[in-house]
Protein backbone atom coordinates (compact mmCIF):
# COMPACT_ATOMS: atom_id res chain seq x y z
CA UNK A 1 0.00 0.00 0.00
CA UNK A 2 1.36 3.40 -0.98
CA UNK A 3 0.59 6.18 1.48
CA UNK A 4 0.20 9.87 0.66
CA UNK A 5 0.75 12.04 3.71
CA UNK A 6 0.01 15.73 4.26
CA UNK A 7 2.18 17.66 6.71
CA UNK A 8 0.38 20.79 7.93
CA UNK A 9 0.07 23.21 10.81
CA UNK A 10 -2.85 25.41 11.84
CA UNK A 11 -4.77 25.15 8.56
CA UNK A 12 -7.55 22.59 8.36
CA UNK A 13 -9.92 23.06 5.41
CA UNK A 14 -7.43 22.34 2.62
CA UNK A 15 -5.40 19.40 4.01
CA UNK A 16 -8.48 17.64 5.34
CA UNK A 17 -10.30 18.08 2.02
CA UNK A 18 -7.34 16.72 0.03
CA UNK A 19 -7.07 13.65 2.25
CA UNK A 20 -10.79 13.02 1.91
CA UNK A 21 -10.75 13.50 -1.89
CA UNK A 22 -7.80 11.16 -2.45
CA UNK A 23 -9.47 8.45 -0.43
CA UNK A 24 -12.79 9.01 -2.23
CA UNK A 25 -11.05 8.28 -5.53
CA UNK A 26 -10.24 4.79 -4.20
CA UNK A 27 -7.18 4.27 -6.39
CA UNK A 28 -5.99 0.70 -5.97
CA UNK A 29 -3.10 0.47 -3.53
CA UNK A 30 -3.13 4.18 -2.59
CA UNK A 31 -4.39 5.83 0.58
CA UNK A 32 -4.00 9.27 2.19
CA UNK A 33 -3.66 10.52 5.75
CA UNK A 34 -2.17 13.27 7.90
CA UNK A 35 1.54 12.57 8.39
CA UNK A 36 2.30 10.92 11.72
CA UNK A 37 5.80 11.26 13.24
CA UNK A 38 6.81 9.68 16.53
CA UNK A 39 10.56 9.37 15.89
CA UNK A 40 13.14 10.33 13.29
CA UNK A 41 16.27 8.21 12.81
CA UNK A 42 18.92 8.97 10.21
CA UNK A 43 18.35 7.22 6.89
CA UNK A 44 15.14 5.62 8.17
CA UNK A 45 12.05 5.96 5.91
CA UNK A 46 8.91 7.62 7.25
CA UNK A 47 6.72 5.17 5.39
CA UNK A 48 5.14 7.58 2.89
CA UNK A 49 5.44 7.39 -0.89
CA UNK A 50 4.40 11.06 -1.16
CA UNK A 51 4.34 13.88 1.39
CA UNK A 52 2.66 17.20 0.64
CA UNK A 53 4.48 19.80 2.74
CA UNK A 54 2.44 22.74 4.03
CA UNK A 55 4.36 23.75 7.17
CA UNK A 56 8.13 23.08 7.13
CA UNK A 57 8.87 26.73 6.26
CA UNK A 58 7.89 27.50 9.86
CA UNK A 59 9.22 24.37 11.60
CA UNK A 60 12.93 23.52 11.02
CA UNK A 61 12.43 20.07 12.60
CA UNK A 62 9.96 19.22 9.84
CA UNK A 63 12.29 20.52 7.12
CA UNK A 64 15.10 18.25 8.34
CA UNK A 65 12.66 15.34 8.62
CA UNK A 66 11.50 15.84 5.03
CA UNK A 67 15.05 15.88 3.69
CA UNK A 68 15.63 12.58 5.47
CA UNK A 69 12.39 11.21 3.99
CA UNK A 70 13.41 12.38 0.52
CA UNK A 71 16.78 10.67 0.62
CA UNK A 72 15.03 7.43 1.58
CA UNK A 73 12.69 7.60 -1.42
CA UNK A 74 9.70 9.79 -0.54
CA UNK A 75 8.43 12.17 -3.23
CA UNK A 76 8.15 15.39 -1.21
CA UNK A 77 5.97 18.19 -2.60
CA UNK A 78 7.78 20.65 -2.69
CA UNK A 79 11.44 19.59 -2.92
CA UNK A 80 12.75 20.45 0.59
CA UNK A 81 16.34 20.91 -0.62
CA UNK A 82 15.40 23.56 -3.16
CA UNK A 83 12.92 25.19 -0.79
CA UNK A 84 15.78 25.58 1.73
CA UNK A 85 18.02 27.30 -0.83
CA UNK A 86 15.54 29.50 -2.67
CA UNK A 87 14.65 33.12 -1.83
CA UNK A 88 12.97 36.11 -3.44
CA UNK A 89 16.05 38.03 -4.59
CA UNK A 90 17.51 35.02 -6.42
CA UNK A 91 14.10 34.30 -7.92
CA UNK A 92 13.96 37.79 -9.39
CA UNK A 93 17.40 37.34 -10.92
CA UNK A 94 16.34 34.00 -12.41
CA UNK A 95 13.16 35.55 -13.80
CA UNK A 96 15.21 38.20 -15.62
CA UNK A 97 17.49 35.49 -17.01
CA UNK A 98 14.54 33.61 -18.53
CA UNK A 99 12.74 36.67 -19.84
CA UNK A 100 9.95 37.18 -17.29
CA UNK A 101 9.47 40.86 -16.33
CA UNK A 102 9.97 41.72 -12.65
CA UNK A 103 10.19 44.99 -10.67
CA UNK A 104 13.58 46.66 -10.26
CA UNK A 105 14.91 45.33 -6.95
CA UNK A 106 17.99 45.95 -4.76
CA UNK A 107 19.28 43.83 -1.87
CA UNK A 108 19.81 45.69 1.42
CA UNK A 109 21.99 44.35 4.28
CA UNK A 110 20.53 44.02 7.75
CA UNK A 111 20.40 47.13 9.92
CA UNK A 112 21.86 45.26 12.92
CA UNK A 113 24.72 42.79 12.95
CA UNK A 114 23.52 39.18 12.97
CA UNK A 115 24.00 37.43 16.29
CA UNK A 116 27.60 36.26 16.67
CA UNK A 117 29.05 38.84 14.26
CA UNK A 118 30.73 42.24 14.67
CA UNK A 119 31.59 45.12 12.35
CA UNK A 120 34.75 43.19 11.41
CA UNK A 121 32.52 40.51 9.88
CA UNK A 122 31.46 43.09 7.28
CA UNK A 123 34.86 44.36 6.20
CA UNK A 124 33.93 43.70 2.55
CA UNK A 125 31.00 46.11 2.71
CA UNK A 126 31.79 49.72 1.83
CA UNK A 127 30.08 51.93 4.38
CA UNK A 128 28.09 53.94 3.80
CA UNK A 129 26.55 52.11 0.86
CA UNK A 130 25.98 54.02 -2.36
CA UNK A 131 22.47 54.95 -1.33
CA UNK A 132 22.00 57.50 -4.10
CA UNK A 133 22.66 54.84 -6.77
CA UNK A 134 20.30 52.42 -5.03
CA UNK A 135 17.50 54.98 -4.75
CA UNK A 136 18.00 56.18 -8.34
CA UNK A 137 17.76 52.58 -9.59
CA UNK A 138 14.60 51.63 -7.70
CA UNK A 139 12.87 55.00 -7.48
CA UNK A 140 10.16 56.19 -5.07
CA UNK A 141 7.53 55.32 -4.00
CA UNK A 142 8.93 51.86 -3.34
CA UNK A 143 8.33 48.81 -1.19
CA UNK A 144 10.64 47.19 1.34
CA UNK A 145 10.21 43.56 2.39
CA UNK A 146 12.35 40.66 3.68
CA UNK A 147 14.35 38.92 0.98
CA UNK A 148 13.09 35.52 2.15
CA UNK A 149 9.86 36.43 3.91
CA UNK A 150 6.20 35.74 3.34
CA UNK A 151 2.73 36.15 4.78
CA UNK A 152 2.84 39.94 4.37
CA UNK A 153 5.15 40.26 7.40
CA UNK A 154 7.50 43.28 7.69
CA UNK A 155 6.36 44.88 4.42
CA UNK A 156 6.60 48.68 4.13
CA UNK A 157 5.57 51.24 1.54
CA UNK A 158 8.18 54.00 1.31
CA UNK A 159 7.65 57.49 -0.10
CA UNK A 160 11.21 58.88 -0.06
CA UNK A 161 14.70 58.19 1.26
CA UNK A 162 13.93 59.68 4.68
CA UNK A 163 11.01 57.27 4.95
CA UNK A 164 13.35 54.43 3.96
CA UNK A 165 15.91 55.20 6.66
CA UNK A 166 13.18 55.62 9.28
CA UNK A 167 11.54 52.25 8.46
CA UNK A 168 14.82 50.41 7.87
CA UNK A 169 16.06 51.41 11.34
CA UNK A 170 13.41 49.11 12.85
CA UNK A 171 14.10 46.01 10.75
CA UNK A 172 16.80 44.70 13.16
CA UNK A 173 18.57 41.66 11.64
CA UNK A 174 16.32 41.22 8.61
CA UNK A 175 17.94 41.33 5.17
CA UNK A 176 15.58 43.40 3.05
CA UNK A 177 14.65 44.06 -0.55
CA UNK A 178 13.96 47.54 -1.86
CA UNK A 179 11.58 47.14 -4.79
CA UNK A 180 10.05 49.37 -7.42
CA UNK A 181 6.37 50.19 -7.03
CA UNK A 182 4.18 48.89 -9.86
CA UNK A 183 1.03 50.87 -10.68
CA UNK A 184 -1.29 48.30 -12.20
CA UNK A 185 -4.53 48.05 -14.13
CA UNK A 186 -5.01 44.31 -13.53
CA UNK A 187 -3.70 41.86 -10.95
CA UNK A 188 -3.67 38.06 -11.02
CA UNK A 189 -2.77 35.30 -8.60
CA UNK A 190 -2.12 31.94 -10.21
CA UNK A 191 -1.98 28.47 -8.70
CA UNK A 192 0.47 26.19 -10.48
CA UNK A 193 0.46 22.49 -9.63
CA UNK A 194 2.83 19.92 -11.08
CA UNK A 195 4.44 22.54 -13.29
CA UNK A 196 1.56 22.04 -15.75
CA UNK A 197 -1.84 22.81 -14.17
CA UNK A 198 -2.61 26.53 -13.89
CA UNK A 199 -5.58 28.39 -12.43
CA UNK A 200 -5.55 32.14 -13.06
CA UNK A 201 -7.51 34.08 -10.47
CA UNK A 202 -8.42 37.75 -10.52
CA UNK A 203 -7.05 39.15 -7.27
CA UNK A 204 -6.97 42.48 -5.46
CA UNK A 205 -4.12 42.74 -2.92
CA UNK A 206 -5.54 46.02 -1.60
CA UNK A 207 -8.68 44.33 -0.23
CA UNK A 208 -8.92 42.73 3.22
CA UNK A 209 -7.47 39.23 3.15
CA UNK A 210 -10.82 37.42 2.97
CA UNK A 211 -12.02 39.61 0.09
CA UNK A 212 -9.00 39.58 -2.20
CA UNK A 213 -10.51 36.97 -4.52
CA UNK A 214 -13.98 38.57 -4.51
CA UNK A 215 -13.71 40.62 -7.70
CA UNK A 216 -16.19 41.56 -10.38
CA UNK A 217 -16.04 43.39 -13.69
CA UNK A 218 -14.92 42.95 -17.28
CA UNK A 219 -13.21 39.81 -18.54
CA UNK A 220 -9.45 40.16 -19.08
CA UNK A 221 -7.95 40.03 -22.57
CA UNK A 222 -7.42 36.35 -23.58
CA UNK A 223 -3.97 37.24 -25.00
CA UNK A 224 -3.00 38.70 -21.64
CA UNK A 225 -4.20 35.58 -19.83
CA UNK A 226 -2.18 33.43 -22.24
CA UNK A 227 0.96 35.42 -21.42
CA UNK A 228 0.25 35.16 -17.69
CA UNK A 229 -0.13 31.39 -18.05
CA UNK A 230 3.09 31.16 -20.07
CA UNK A 231 5.07 33.10 -17.46
CA UNK A 232 3.55 31.09 -14.60
CA UNK A 233 4.57 27.78 -16.14
CA UNK A 234 8.03 29.07 -17.04
CA UNK A 235 8.78 30.33 -13.54
CA UNK A 236 7.55 27.21 -11.76
CA UNK A 237 9.31 24.85 -14.17
CA UNK A 238 12.63 26.69 -13.82
CA UNK A 239 12.31 26.90 -10.04
CA UNK A 240 11.16 23.29 -9.80
CA UNK A 241 8.13 23.85 -7.61
CA UNK A 242 5.32 21.27 -7.69
CA UNK A 243 2.95 23.60 -5.84
CA UNK A 244 3.29 27.37 -5.98
CA UNK A 245 1.42 30.59 -6.58
CA UNK A 246 2.62 33.36 -8.88
CA UNK A 247 1.34 36.93 -8.71
CA UNK A 248 1.34 39.43 -11.57
CA UNK A 249 0.68 43.16 -11.62
CA UNK A 250 -0.22 44.25 -15.15
CA UNK A 251 1.25 47.61 -16.13
CA UNK A 252 0.57 49.00 -19.62
CA UNK A 253 -0.57 45.56 -20.74
CA UNK A 254 2.61 43.81 -19.51
CA UNK A 255 2.31 41.19 -16.70
CA UNK A 256 5.09 41.81 -14.19
CA UNK A 257 5.84 38.98 -11.75
CA UNK A 258 5.51 40.45 -8.28
CA UNK A 259 5.77 37.40 -6.04
CA UNK A 260 6.45 33.80 -7.02
CA UNK A 261 8.06 32.21 -3.99
CA UNK A 262 4.93 30.77 -2.35
CA UNK A 263 5.53 27.01 -1.98
CA UNK A 264 2.86 26.70 0.75
CA UNK A 265 0.30 29.16 -0.63
CA UNK A 266 -2.99 30.04 1.02
CA UNK A 267 -5.66 27.51 0.05
CA UNK A 268 -8.18 28.07 2.82
CA UNK A 269 -11.78 28.00 1.63
CA UNK A 270 -12.63 31.17 3.58
CA UNK A 271 -10.09 33.24 1.67
CA UNK A 272 -9.91 31.70 -1.83
CA UNK A 273 -13.64 30.98 -2.24
CA UNK A 274 -15.50 27.78 -3.08
CA UNK A 275 -14.68 27.50 -6.81
CA UNK A 276 -10.95 28.10 -6.37
CA UNK A 277 -10.91 25.78 -3.36
CA UNK A 278 -12.61 22.98 -5.29
CA UNK A 279 -10.11 23.33 -8.15
CA UNK A 280 -7.01 23.28 -5.96
CA UNK A 281 -8.27 20.32 -3.89
CA UNK A 282 -9.15 18.24 -6.98
CA UNK A 283 -5.94 19.09 -8.84
CA UNK A 284 -3.76 18.44 -5.78
CA UNK A 285 -5.44 15.09 -5.17
CA UNK A 286 -4.93 14.01 -8.79
CA UNK A 287 -1.31 15.16 -8.83
CA UNK A 288 -0.47 13.46 -5.52
CA UNK A 289 -1.90 10.19 -6.86
CA UNK A 290 0.11 10.63 -10.06
CA UNK A 291 3.31 11.09 -8.03
CA UNK A 292 2.50 8.09 -5.82
CA UNK A 293 2.09 5.86 -8.87
CA UNK A 294 5.42 7.06 -10.28
CA UNK A 295 7.31 6.83 -6.97
CA UNK A 296 9.97 4.12 -6.74
CA UNK A 297 11.65 3.01 -3.55
CA UNK A 298 15.41 3.39 -3.31
CA UNK A 299 15.77 6.32 -5.69
CA UNK A 300 15.34 10.09 -5.83
CA UNK A 301 11.68 10.98 -6.41
CA UNK A 302 11.96 14.76 -6.11
CA UNK A 303 11.26 17.43 -8.72
CA UNK A 304 14.34 19.40 -9.76
CA UNK A 305 13.86 22.62 -11.68
CA UNK A 306 15.31 23.53 -15.06
CA UNK A 307 17.79 25.89 -13.37
CA UNK A 308 19.34 23.06 -11.34
CA UNK A 309 19.26 20.59 -14.23
CA UNK A 310 20.96 23.04 -16.58
CA UNK A 311 23.62 23.83 -13.96
CA UNK A 312 24.39 20.19 -13.20
CA UNK A 313 24.45 19.35 -16.90
CA UNK A 314 26.75 22.26 -17.71
CA UNK A 315 24.21 23.59 -20.21
CA UNK A 316 22.98 27.14 -20.90
CA UNK A 317 20.03 28.23 -18.80
CA UNK A 318 18.08 29.01 -21.96
CA UNK A 319 18.67 26.44 -24.69
CA UNK A 320 18.99 27.82 -28.19
CA UNK A 321 16.49 26.45 -30.68
CA UNK A 322 18.09 24.14 -33.23
CA UNK A 323 17.72 25.31 -36.83
CA UNK A 324 15.22 23.33 -38.86
CA UNK A 325 14.20 23.14 -42.50
CA UNK A 326 10.90 21.48 -41.81
CA UNK A 327 7.61 23.13 -40.99
CA UNK A 328 7.29 24.29 -37.36
CA UNK A 329 5.95 21.65 -35.01
CA UNK A 330 2.48 22.14 -33.61
CA UNK A 331 2.40 23.73 -30.21
CA UNK A 332 1.70 21.45 -27.26
CA UNK A 333 -1.69 21.94 -25.63
CA UNK A 334 -1.59 24.74 -23.08
CA UNK A 335 -2.08 23.99 -19.40
CA UNK A 336 -5.63 24.52 -18.25
CA UNK A 337 -6.23 28.11 -17.19
CA UNK A 338 -9.38 29.24 -15.43
CA UNK A 339 -10.01 32.93 -14.83
CA UNK A 340 -12.29 34.94 -12.66
CA UNK A 341 -13.87 38.25 -13.64
CA UNK A 342 -11.63 41.33 -13.56
CA UNK A 343 -12.72 44.42 -11.60
CA UNK A 344 -13.44 47.68 -13.34
CA UNK A 345 -11.58 50.02 -11.05
CA UNK A 346 -9.02 52.86 -11.27
CA UNK A 347 -5.38 51.87 -11.37
CA UNK A 348 -4.04 50.79 -8.01
CA UNK A 349 -0.72 50.20 -6.32
CA UNK A 350 0.59 46.67 -6.04
CA UNK A 351 1.14 45.74 -2.44
CA UNK A 352 4.35 43.81 -2.09
CA UNK A 353 4.73 40.71 -0.05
Amino acid sequence: MKKIGILFGQERSFPEAVIERINQKAEKGITAEAVKIDKIFQNAPLGYSVIIDRISQDVPFYRASLKNAAITGTAVINNPFWWSADEKFFNNALAEQIGVPVPKTALIPSREHPTGTTSESFSNLEMPLNWDAIFDYVGFPAYMKPYDGGGWRDVYKLHDKEDFFDKHSGTQQLVMLLQEEIIFEDYFRCYCIGGKHVRIMQYDPRNPHHLRYATEGKSPDPKLLKKVEEYTLKLCQYLGYDFNTVEFAVRDGVPIAIDFCNPAPDADIKSVGQENFDWVVETTADYAIERAKAQKDGQDNLTWGEYIKASVGGKPLIAKAAPTKTAPAKKAPAAKAVTEKAPTKPKKTAAKK
